[in-house]
């Protein structure tokens, strides 16, 4: 297995650190969350943050806490499907496919909420599922889950997930 450092590869991958940062940012504009401060990138740890006010909507915290995988993954998928296509079906080789090839699925890789997300989500879940909250019970799941995504970075799942949706899903939709 490679070793590379952390530093680095967030430096190559630094669009899908701002697109994550961003999508928190959305999610609390969205859904009127007050945003104290947001640092979109930087080489340290965390490498960008967004400290927003606390809320008693359950919902508003999963989507704040949820909404980098969706916004991430969507763009992950957006942007590399089409790049996919002059590259991989038709044989052409044009610098401007792989930057968008390279942009997508550094996007898709940073999809994954962070331990930090993933820690609000469990704290808010507790309190809202002890009022009956379906959505507050069904996360708790969907929060291992990210626990084990997280984890899973030192064997680059991360950048498996980037490439599945990136290159994966697409080579899919284009073999049937």
């Amino acid at each position: 297995m490679i070793m590379i450092p952390g530093v680095l590869i967030a430096i190559v991958t630094f669009p899908g650190v701002i697109v994550h940062e961003a999508a928190h940012l959305l999610f609390c504009k969205w859904r009127k969350v007050p945003v104290m401060d947001a640092c979109f990138f930087r080489v340290g740890d965390p490498l960008g943050y967004v400290i927003h006010g606390g809320t008693d909507n359950f919902t508003t915290a999963f989507l704040i806490s949820i909404g980098p995988f969706i916004i991430n993954s969507l763009l992950c998928i957006f942007i590399c499907l089409p790049a996919y296509a002059p590259v991989r079906v038709f044989g052409l080789s044009h610098p401007l496919s792989y930057v968008l090839l390279w942009l997508g699925v550094s996007i898709g890789m940073h999809a994954f909420p962070s331990m930090q997300d993933a820690s609000n989500l469990w704290q808010a879940a507790k309190v809202a599922a002890r009022r009956g909250n379906l959505l507050a019970i069904v996360s708790f799941p969907l929060v291992i889950l990210i626990y084990l995504a997280n984890c899973g970075r030192f064997f680059w799942f991360d950048y498996g997930y980037g490439l599945m949706l990136g290159w994966g899903l697409p080579w899919l939709l284009f073999k049937l």
